[in-house]
Protein backbone atom coordinates (compact mmCIF):
# COMPACT_ATOMS: atom_id res chain seq x y z
CA UNK A 1 0.00 0.00 0.00
CA UNK A 2 1.22 3.36 -0.67
CA UNK A 3 0.31 5.18 2.16
CA UNK A 4 1.02 8.92 1.15
CA UNK A 5 -1.36 8.29 -2.03
CA UNK A 6 -3.89 6.68 0.55
CA UNK A 7 -4.10 9.59 2.75
CA UNK A 8 -3.73 12.50 0.05
CA UNK A 9 -7.01 10.87 -1.54
CA UNK A 10 -8.66 10.15 1.41
CA UNK A 11 -7.63 13.85 2.17
CA UNK A 12 -8.75 15.39 -0.74
CA UNK A 13 -12.16 14.07 -0.46
CA UNK A 14 -12.54 15.83 2.76
CA UNK A 15 -10.92 18.72 1.15
CA UNK A 16 -13.32 18.83 -1.33
CA UNK A 17 -16.56 18.32 1.13
CA UNK A 18 -15.18 21.22 3.80
CA UNK A 19 -16.16 24.42 1.94
CA UNK A 20 -19.65 22.97 1.21
CA UNK A 21 -20.62 22.35 4.50
CA UNK A 22 -19.64 26.04 5.40
CA UNK A 23 -21.61 27.27 2.55
CA UNK A 24 -24.96 25.48 4.48
CA UNK A 25 -24.76 27.80 7.18
CA UNK A 26 -27.20 30.16 4.97
CA UNK A 27 -27.22 32.81 7.97
CA UNK A 28 -23.97 32.82 9.04
CA UNK A 29 -22.15 36.76 8.66
CA UNK A 30 -20.48 36.40 5.48
CA UNK A 31 -16.93 37.57 6.74
CA UNK A 32 -16.79 34.95 9.66
CA UNK A 33 -18.03 32.29 7.01
CA UNK A 34 -14.77 33.75 5.12
CA UNK A 35 -12.59 33.32 7.90
CA UNK A 36 -13.97 29.89 8.79
CA UNK A 37 -13.36 28.45 5.10
CA UNK A 38 -9.46 30.52 5.58
CA UNK A 39 -8.56 28.35 7.87
CA UNK A 40 -10.04 25.08 6.80
CA UNK A 41 -8.54 25.33 3.75
CA UNK A 42 -5.23 25.75 4.60
CA UNK A 43 -4.88 21.76 3.86
CA UNK A 44 -2.54 19.47 5.83
CA UNK A 45 -3.19 15.91 5.91
CA UNK A 46 -6.04 15.32 7.32
CA UNK A 47 -4.76 12.77 9.64
CA UNK A 48 -7.88 13.05 11.99
CA UNK A 49 -10.41 12.45 9.02
CA UNK A 50 -8.29 9.62 7.34
CA UNK A 51 -8.20 7.94 10.75
CA UNK A 52 -11.57 7.81 10.82
CA UNK A 53 -12.80 6.28 7.78
CA UNK A 54 -10.22 3.65 8.34
CA UNK A 55 -11.07 2.97 11.29
CA UNK A 56 -15.31 2.79 10.23
CA UNK A 57 -13.93 0.47 6.90
CA UNK A 58 -12.14 -2.27 8.94
CA UNK A 59 -16.27 -2.98 10.34
CA UNK A 60 -17.74 -2.86 6.70
CA UNK A 61 -18.73 0.16 4.34
CA UNK A 62 -16.76 2.68 3.12
CA UNK A 63 -15.09 5.87 4.42
CA UNK A 64 -17.57 7.87 2.20
CA UNK A 65 -20.50 6.76 4.49
CA UNK A 66 -19.17 8.80 6.92
CA UNK A 67 -17.78 11.98 5.19
CA UNK A 68 -19.70 14.66 7.54
CA UNK A 69 -18.37 13.42 10.36
CA UNK A 70 -14.66 13.13 9.07
CA UNK A 71 -15.74 16.78 8.34
CA UNK A 72 -16.89 17.50 11.75
CA UNK A 73 -13.88 16.28 13.44
CA UNK A 74 -11.42 18.34 11.27
CA UNK A 75 -13.72 21.29 12.07
CA UNK A 76 -12.93 21.20 15.65
CA UNK A 77 -9.21 20.62 14.61
CA UNK A 78 -8.64 23.60 12.79
CA UNK A 79 -10.87 25.72 15.50
CA UNK A 80 -7.96 24.70 18.17
CA UNK A 81 -5.51 25.59 15.55
CA UNK A 82 -6.80 28.78 15.11
CA UNK A 83 -6.92 29.51 19.07
CA UNK A 84 -3.64 28.15 19.12
CA UNK A 85 -1.83 30.51 16.92
CA UNK A 86 -3.50 33.23 18.37
CA UNK A 87 -0.94 36.06 20.33
CA UNK A 88 -2.69 34.94 23.31
CA UNK A 89 -1.21 31.46 22.99
CA UNK A 90 1.49 30.41 21.02
CA UNK A 91 2.02 33.69 19.00
CA UNK A 92 2.47 32.07 15.59
CA UNK A 93 2.33 33.78 12.31
CA UNK A 94 2.51 31.02 10.08
CA UNK A 95 0.11 27.77 9.79
CA UNK A 96 0.76 25.37 6.83
CA UNK A 97 2.73 27.99 4.87
CA UNK A 98 -0.10 30.94 5.16
CA UNK A 99 -0.87 33.84 7.58
CA UNK A 100 -2.36 32.58 10.58
CA UNK A 101 -6.25 33.79 10.99
CA UNK A 102 -5.46 36.29 13.51
CA UNK A 103 -2.72 37.46 11.43
CA UNK A 104 -5.60 37.65 8.03
CA UNK A 105 -8.57 38.45 10.10
CA UNK A 106 -7.83 40.11 13.37
CA UNK A 107 -7.70 38.79 16.97
CA UNK A 108 -11.38 39.16 17.72
CA UNK A 109 -12.69 37.48 14.40
CA UNK A 110 -10.08 34.72 14.68
CA UNK A 111 -11.55 33.97 17.85
CA UNK A 112 -15.50 33.66 16.53
CA UNK A 113 -14.11 31.76 13.48
CA UNK A 114 -12.47 29.25 15.84
CA UNK A 115 -16.00 29.59 18.16
CA UNK A 116 -17.76 28.84 15.30
CA UNK A 117 -15.90 26.03 13.49
CA UNK A 118 -15.99 23.95 16.79
CA UNK A 119 -20.16 24.25 17.64
CA UNK A 120 -20.81 24.22 13.99
CA UNK A 121 -18.74 20.85 14.00
CA UNK A 122 -22.00 19.54 15.62
CA UNK A 123 -24.63 20.73 13.07
CA UNK A 124 -22.65 18.98 10.36
CA UNK A 125 -22.31 15.56 12.68
CA UNK A 126 -25.79 15.69 13.87
CA UNK A 127 -27.96 16.82 10.63
CA UNK A 128 -25.99 15.76 7.53
CA UNK A 129 -27.57 12.82 5.93
CA UNK A 130 -25.89 9.29 6.19
CA UNK A 131 -26.87 5.54 4.63
CA UNK A 132 -28.98 3.53 6.44
CA UNK A 133 -26.12 1.70 8.65
CA UNK A 134 -25.29 4.92 10.58
CA UNK A 135 -27.60 4.62 13.32
CA UNK A 136 -28.52 7.56 14.98
CA UNK A 137 -27.91 6.39 18.33
CA UNK A 138 -24.25 5.35 16.34
CA UNK A 139 -24.51 9.34 16.03
CA UNK A 140 -25.11 10.28 19.48
CA UNK A 141 -22.14 8.31 20.75
CA UNK A 142 -19.41 9.46 17.57
CA UNK A 143 -21.05 12.75 19.19
CA UNK A 144 -20.31 11.82 22.81
CA UNK A 145 -16.82 11.32 21.76
CA UNK A 146 -15.79 14.09 20.48
CA UNK A 147 -17.36 16.71 22.86
CA UNK A 148 -15.61 14.44 25.38
CA UNK A 149 -12.31 14.33 23.80
CA UNK A 150 -12.32 17.94 22.43
CA UNK A 151 -13.59 19.31 25.97
CA UNK A 152 -12.55 19.74 29.44
CA UNK A 153 -11.54 16.48 29.85
CA UNK A 154 -9.17 16.08 27.04
CA UNK A 155 -8.15 18.57 24.40
CA UNK A 156 -8.63 22.03 26.05
CA UNK A 157 -7.59 20.79 29.62
CA UNK A 158 -3.89 19.99 27.68
CA UNK A 159 -3.75 23.47 26.06
CA UNK A 160 -4.16 24.72 29.80
CA UNK A 161 -0.92 22.86 30.98
CA UNK A 162 0.48 23.51 27.57
CA UNK A 163 0.82 27.21 28.23
CA UNK A 164 1.42 26.86 32.39
CA UNK A 165 4.39 24.80 31.67
CA UNK A 166 5.82 27.71 29.72
CA UNK A 167 9.08 28.87 31.02
CA UNK A 168 9.50 25.56 32.89
CA UNK A 169 12.80 24.97 31.31
CA UNK A 170 14.41 28.20 32.62
CA UNK A 171 15.31 26.79 36.23
CA UNK A 172 18.24 24.15 36.58
CA UNK A 173 17.01 20.85 34.96
CA UNK A 174 17.37 18.54 38.68
CA UNK A 175 16.62 15.16 38.19
CA UNK A 176 13.57 15.87 40.25
CA UNK A 177 12.45 18.70 37.94
CA UNK A 178 13.23 16.53 34.87
CA UNK A 179 10.72 13.57 36.36
CA UNK A 180 8.01 15.97 37.20
CA UNK A 181 8.74 17.38 33.88
CA UNK A 182 8.19 14.24 31.88
CA UNK A 183 4.69 13.77 33.88
CA UNK A 184 3.37 16.85 33.15
CA UNK A 185 4.42 16.77 29.41
CA UNK A 186 2.69 13.32 29.21
CA UNK A 187 0.04 15.07 30.60
CA UNK A 188 -0.08 17.54 27.93
CA UNK A 189 0.85 15.28 25.22
CA UNK A 190 -2.17 12.66 25.64
CA UNK A 191 -4.62 15.70 26.26
CA UNK A 192 -3.74 18.36 23.77
CA UNK A 193 -2.94 16.07 20.80
CA UNK A 194 -3.49 12.57 21.46
CA UNK A 195 -7.25 12.78 22.70
CA UNK A 196 -8.38 14.19 19.27
CA UNK A 197 -6.38 11.37 17.42
CA UNK A 198 -7.63 8.92 20.01
CA UNK A 199 -11.51 10.27 19.15
CA UNK A 200 -10.84 9.69 15.33
CA UNK A 201 -10.62 6.03 15.56
CA UNK A 202 -13.26 5.96 18.45
CA UNK A 203 -15.83 8.04 16.38
CA UNK A 204 -15.15 5.61 13.31
CA UNK A 205 -15.44 2.40 15.43
CA UNK A 206 -18.83 4.22 17.46
CA UNK A 207 -20.53 4.86 13.69
CA UNK A 208 -19.72 1.28 12.74
CA UNK A 209 -21.13 0.08 15.86
CA UNK A 210 -17.89 -1.99 16.54
CA UNK A 211 -18.17 -4.12 19.10
CA UNK A 212 -17.16 -2.54 22.73
CA UNK A 213 -13.76 -5.08 22.59
CA UNK A 214 -12.44 -3.83 19.04
CA UNK A 215 -13.56 -0.29 20.40
CA UNK A 216 -11.48 -0.34 23.50
CA UNK A 217 -8.66 -1.97 21.59
CA UNK A 218 -8.77 0.78 18.98
CA UNK A 219 -8.94 3.66 21.49
CA UNK A 220 -5.66 2.26 23.10
CA UNK A 221 -3.86 2.29 19.24
CA UNK A 222 -5.31 5.60 18.81
CA UNK A 223 -3.89 6.83 22.24
CA UNK A 224 -0.17 5.38 21.45
CA UNK A 225 -0.16 6.89 17.92
CA UNK A 226 -1.23 10.32 19.28
CA UNK A 227 1.24 10.47 21.87
CA UNK A 228 3.88 9.07 19.00
CA UNK A 229 2.57 12.15 16.84
CA UNK A 230 3.22 14.54 18.93
CA UNK A 231 6.97 13.47 20.30
CA UNK A 232 7.42 13.35 16.37
CA UNK A 233 6.63 16.85 16.32
CA UNK A 234 8.67 17.85 19.19
CA UNK A 235 11.73 16.47 17.57
CA UNK A 236 10.50 18.04 13.83
CA UNK A 237 10.37 21.70 15.79
CA UNK A 238 13.84 20.92 16.59
CA UNK A 239 15.47 19.45 13.42
CA UNK A 240 13.05 19.91 11.03
CA UNK A 241 13.12 22.10 7.71
CA UNK A 242 10.82 25.23 8.69
CA UNK A 243 9.48 25.44 5.12
CA UNK A 244 8.25 22.12 5.10
CA UNK A 245 6.74 22.35 8.38
CA UNK A 246 5.04 25.22 7.14
CA UNK A 247 5.23 27.56 10.76
CA UNK A 248 7.51 29.02 12.31
CA UNK A 249 8.74 26.90 15.46
CA UNK A 250 7.69 28.52 18.88
CA UNK A 251 8.22 25.88 21.12
CA UNK A 252 11.72 26.89 21.41
CA UNK A 253 10.96 30.87 21.37
CA UNK A 254 8.54 30.24 24.30
CA UNK A 255 10.86 28.01 26.21
CA UNK A 256 8.48 25.14 25.38
CA UNK A 257 8.07 21.85 27.32
CA UNK A 258 8.68 19.26 24.72
CA UNK A 259 10.43 16.03 24.34
CA UNK A 260 13.35 17.17 22.57
CA UNK A 261 13.77 20.59 25.15
CA UNK A 262 13.51 18.10 27.98
CA UNK A 263 14.94 14.54 26.57
CA UNK A 264 17.08 15.37 24.00
CA UNK A 265 16.44 14.50 19.99
CA UNK A 266 18.33 11.06 20.06
CA UNK A 267 15.91 10.02 23.23
CA UNK A 268 12.58 11.34 22.15
CA UNK A 269 13.36 9.46 18.56
CA UNK A 270 13.48 6.16 21.23
CA UNK A 271 10.66 7.04 22.51
CA UNK A 272 8.64 7.82 19.79
CA UNK A 273 9.44 4.11 18.29
CA UNK A 274 8.55 2.92 21.58
CA UNK A 275 5.27 4.41 21.52
CA UNK A 276 4.65 3.52 17.51
CA UNK A 277 5.30 -0.62 18.75
CA UNK A 278 2.59 -0.02 21.26
CA UNK A 279 0.22 0.89 19.23
CA UNK A 280 0.55 -1.83 16.68
CA UNK A 281 0.42 -4.52 19.29
CA UNK A 282 -3.01 -3.01 20.27
CA UNK A 283 -4.39 -2.86 16.74
CA UNK A 284 -3.39 -6.67 16.14
CA UNK A 285 -6.21 -7.26 18.80
CA UNK A 286 -8.81 -5.45 16.63
CA UNK A 287 -10.84 -8.01 14.66
CA UNK A 288 -12.15 -7.04 11.42
CA UNK A 289 -11.73 -6.28 7.72
CA UNK A 290 -7.87 -6.81 6.92
CA UNK A 291 -6.97 -3.94 4.47
CA UNK A 292 -8.54 -1.10 6.75
CA UNK A 293 -6.23 -2.12 9.10
CA UNK A 294 -2.65 -2.15 7.27
CA UNK A 295 -3.90 1.35 6.28
CA UNK A 296 -3.99 2.50 9.78
CA UNK A 297 -0.81 0.09 10.46
CA UNK A 298 1.31 2.33 7.88
CA UNK A 299 -0.25 5.16 8.96
CA UNK A 300 0.84 4.74 11.99
CA UNK A 301 4.54 4.15 10.71
CA UNK A 302 4.02 7.39 8.58
CA UNK A 303 3.22 9.36 11.68
CA UNK A 304 6.59 8.28 12.86
CA UNK A 305 8.48 9.29 9.74
CA UNK A 306 6.82 12.35 8.27
CA UNK A 307 8.79 15.57 7.47
CA UNK A 308 6.15 18.26 7.98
Amino acid sequence: MEIEKYIAERASAVNKALPLHISRLKDAQPRLAEAMTYSLAAGGKRLRPVLMGAAYEIFGGKASDILPAACALEMVHTYSLVHDDLPAMDDDDLRRGRPTSHKVYGEALAILAGDALLTDAFTVLLTSRYPARVTKPALVKAASVLSSRAGAKGMVSGQAADLQAEGYLDGRLTPARRRSGLELLSYIHLHKTADLITAAVEMGAALADAPDKDFRALSSFGREIGLCFQVADDILDVVGDKKKLGKSGSDARNRKLTFASLLGVDEARLKAAELLSRALSRLSAVNGRAVPKRALAEIAGFVLRREN
